[in-house]
Order: structure tokens, then sequence, then C-alpha cells
């Protein structure tokens, strides 16, 4: 039986006739598969010289702007208050720009880049903490809160004078820097805390020293650091860069963020929408699932935040402490559906 072939048309050498030569079906596909594995090859070379120079281009600029943001912790004149105010409010946007370029570099960043660099992050905003908490000291205010079986949220914090809560009635104690840039919560037990979007609108915000309370922030901040809370439920709106946790046992913690870390934290969940990676280290029975909490201005507060509320990495988790590749972490586990929390209703906004 004759092998089916294809008819082409060969010229001769001589130039003037041409003649058909019958090539066998195999030898075409031969060819073919030959020619399509060539531009792949091609298409490889050429993405992953692309991807090289982005990484590169990345690279140079990122280190370039770290610097430039660590020589003005460094060289800059704090001594002025109003103008260190302004000079840390600078470099507070400055370190957001930087968290949202390295966002938006994520997709062709190795892992080790992509490490690296979220180290120089947390680097720099420690730096900025540190830095703010010398040149403004914090100062005491008082919030008022209402208990547990409140059913109207609080009018807009008022700040009144400066006494501890056991001497203020129907008080919670405020560490709160005299920049515009921080506020929060800190040494209270069994309350009640709210903050509007108005008093936390693109702030640093600090909830430390909290046990059995319940706390919303409706809103955007710049960023939110959670330290030392004990079976404590936390909601926050959109965090435009990183939320930081450390030493919080037995709480649920609720929040959408460009970036995650978690230090020392043990038997606690976390409902988190993430646009990177979330990270932690020495923690232990830490369990997430992806953020379920909503209010009226939440859609805007994403958009203010600069987050996408069609990306979330909330199951991306990378374990400092576990370098087992291939095997996963035994100190995060992801809430099953069944156990999740879809409702948060413990006090609304009136």
């Amino acid at each position: 039986m004759a092998a089916l072939g294809v008819e082409v048309t060969v010229p001769k050498d001589d130039g003037e006739t041409n003649t058909a030569v019958n090539v066998p079906e195999s030898v075409l596909r031969r060819d073919q598969a030959r020619l399509e594995e060539a531009e792949r090859r091609r298409n490889v070379k050429e993405s992953q010289t692309v991807k090289e120079e982005k990484s590169d281009f990345f690279t140079s600029t990122f280190n370039a702007e770290k610097t430039a943001v660590e020589e003005m912790l460094s060289s800059s004149n704090f001594s002025d208050r109003d103008k260190a105010a302004k000079t840390l409010e600078e470099i507070t946007v400055r370190i957001q720009q930087l968290q949202k370029f390295l966002n938006d570099s994520m997709l062709f960043l190795t892992q080790y880049e992509i490490r690296q660099a979220q180290a120089s992050m947390q680097k720099l905003q420690s730096s900025l903490d540190e830095k703010r908490d010398l040149v403004l000291p914090k100062k005491k205010f008082a919030f008022r809160s209402r208990n547990a079986g409140a059913t109207k949220q609080p009018e807009p914090s008022k700040q009144t004078t400066d006494k501890s809560a056991s001497d203020v009635g129907g008080t919670v104690v405020v560490d709160a820097a005299i920049s515009v840039y921080q506020c929060g919560f800190s040494n209270a037990e069994n309350q009640v805390l709210i903050m509007q979007a108005e008093e936390i609108q693109q702030k640093d915000v600090l909830l430390s020293h909290l046990t059995n309370c319940k706390v919303k922030l409706y809103g955007c901040p710049s960023t939110l650091h959670i330290k030392n809370i004990r079976s404590c439920e936390i909601l926050c709106g959109p965090v435009s860069s990183s939320v930081f946790v450390d030493q919080c046992t037995d709480s649920t913690l609720v929040f959408p963020c460009q970036q995650l870390r978690t230090h020392n934290t043990t038997a606690t969940q976390i409902y988190v929408h993430v646009t990177s990676r979330a990270i932690i280290e020495d923690c232990r029975e830490v369990r997430f699932a992806p953020f379920t909490w909503t209010y009226p201005g939440i859609h805007d507060h994403f958009k203010v935040a600069g987050l996408d509320p069609d990306r979330n990495n909330w199951t991306d988790v990378d374990d400092f402490n576990w370098l087992a590749a291939g095997t996963p972490s035994p100190n995060w586990t992801v809430i099953p559906e069944t156990e999740r929390i879809s409702s948060w209703d413990f006090v609304g906004p009136s």
C-alpha cells in the first residue's frame, strides 16, 4: 500500500520548469514539528531574556529607592517637630510606593528575590517606626468605648484628660503619637473598641496589650501593628501596605493588606486578603481563611488602599521556620469551609 503523501512543486536546477514531488506526510509532520520546536525555543529564550531584564530593572530600581529612604531616615534633621512630621510623612509615602512596586513585580521575580525584598521592606518599616517613636514620642489619650453588649457605635473619639483607665470610668487608654500618622488602642480588657474611617485614614494604627476585646476599624490605614493580643477579635478595613502581628494568642484577625508578617503567634485564626504572600515565623496553630468581612464603603476603601479585590493569595503562606521543600508546614493550616465565619455582627456601624 502506497504511503500517503502531498505533492510539492520544486523548481529544477535549470530554473525553467517545475516538477511535482510527492512528499510523505510523515516527513512534512516531522519538518513542521521541527519548525514549531525551534519557534518554541526562540520564544522561551526571548521570554527568559525579558524576565531577566525586568528582574535587573526591579533590583536596581528597588535598591536605589531603598537606599534613598535609608538616607532620609539617617540624615534628615528631626530636631524641629513640624518638619520631622512632614519628613516622616514623606518617608511613609515612599515606603508605600516601594511596597506597591514590589507587589506589581512579583509575577516575574523568583521566590528568593521576593523574600529578600520583603525582608528589606520589613527593615525599612521598622526603622521608620523607631524613628517616629524617637522624634514624636507617644502621649496618652483616652477614647470612649461601649461595652460588649452595646448596639450602637460610639461617637467619634475625643481627647480627654491624661488619666489611667482606672481613673476614668468607661474609658480605654490609647497610645497615640502626636503625629497624625499614629493612632490606635492599648491596655484594655473586655471592651468593644471602634474607630471610623476618618480617624484612621492612611495612618499607622497600633493595637497593643488588649485582652478579650472586640475591635472594628472602618477605613483604610497605611499600616496596622498588632502586638501582645490575647483572646481578641480584630476586624480592619483594607490596609495600604503591611500588617505586622506579634505575640498574639487565641485570637481572630480579619483584614485585607498588601503584605502580612506574623511572629510569635499561637492558636490564632486569620481571615486575610493579601496581594503578596503571607509570612509567619515562630508561630504555631495558626489557621488561615479568605477575608469575609464587609461594611458600607469597603469597595471604595479597597481602591484607596490600592488593593485588587480579585487578587487574594491567602493560601500562599511562607513559614520561615519550615524549610522542608515539598512538605507542608505543621505550623499553619487552612480553616475548613464548614468552620469559617461569614458574619461579623458584634457591633455594626451606626
